[in-house]
């Protein structure tokens, strides 16, 4: 799969089969519709493009939004560089382009740089300038600039937009396994190891603090889950705790993962941590000895659900 920094870095004047969209998560239901487009394209003797936008517009144009991401774009690009995409084009969103009117969208960027002869788009797509026009508008484009629409029906959408939905609330509910079955793969956090205060050291347990540097990747719900620690090409299973730990009086949020069978020095390493099984919520015990002993637990948990499912 080639990449593009902007829709004017793409020199393939063969034609094309375009798609549109954020595809965040590169779920089931996405999958779904990039097989069509790569199939679209491969009988039509075309490229297969994928057309995203970074940041995600609502990120630019409501500077107040709180919206979470399932993928960074690192790993965006690396979930659809597997499904045989022949080019993604992430071209950057910003004001000015959000100001281009539906013709000069159409006219300069899908026509003129892409050499889009065939769109596959969702019934409710709508662009331009205010997003005024919609996928009738673009029919008639297609008629005048000689390039064929093919509608993604309700019903198609409405999967993937309940695949989204579903994956985002399993994942602020701690639910890892229904996240991780839309997702058709495991969930996972991407970082570097940094110092922490030494608190699983002292108790028996020392930690990996992982900090994920982008802001807007989302973080599953304050708990403790059994999870995989990848590192070096190496996986190793842990025990991952985010929240505050409020037992020691903790008060900024950390992910710190207890690393089974094995210690080493991870120290500004970078990881991926990917997310197993949830195993409980955090909880403030009144003792250090307690919480001591609710990490025994998780430990126990974490082995037998390791022995029974491999």
């Amino acid at each position: 799969m080639k990449e593009h920094h902007t829709t004017s870095d793409f020199k393939n004047t063969k034609g094309s089969v375009v798609t549109i969209g954020t595809f965040d998560g590169v779920h089931l239901g996405h999958k779904a519709i990039l097989k069509r487009l790569v199939e679209s394209a491969h009988k039509m003797g075309l490229e297969s493009v994928l057309l995203t936008f970074f940041p995600h517009p609502r990120m630019v144009l409501q500077k107040d939004t709180d919206l979470k991401l399932l993928n960074t774009l690192d790993e965006k690009k690396a979930l659809l560089a597997a499904l045989g995409v022949d080019h993604l084009v992430v071209h950057p969103f910003t004001k000015e382009f959000s100001r281009l009117t539906a013709v000069e969208y159409v006219r300069d960027i899908l026509v003129n740089q892409l050499h889009a002869k065939k769109i596959i788009i969702g019934y409710d797509h709508r662009f331009g300038r205010n997003r005024t026009a919609n996928i009738e508008d673009l029919k008639e484009f297609g008629t005048t600039y000689h390039f064929e629409v093919e509608e993604i029906t309700a019903k198609e959408l409405d999967d993937v937009a309940v695949s989204s939905t579903k994956i985002r609330n399993a994942l602020q509910e701690g639910d890892i396994l229904t996240a991780n079955s839309f997702l058709g793969y495991p969930y996972s956090l991407q970082g570097t190891v940094v110092k922490g205060k030494g608190i699983g050291k002292s108790l028996g347990f020392p930690t990996a603090n992982l900090r994920v540097d982008q802001s807007y990747k989302l973080i599953p719900k304050n708990g403790v889950y059994l999870s995989k620690i990848a590192v070096d090409n190496t996986h190793y299973f842990g025990l991952t705790n985010i929240g505050t730990n409020p037992t020691v009086g903790g008060t900024h949020r950390t992910i710190e993962t207890f690393i089974l069978d094995a210690t080493f020095d991870l120290y500004e390493k970078p990881i991926q941590l990917v997310f197993v099984t949830w195993i409980r919520d955090e909880e403030h015990f009144d003792s250090v000895e307690a919480l001591k002993a609710a990490i025994q637990q998780d430990e126990l948990f974490a082995r037998t659900y390791i022995s029974n499912h491999g």
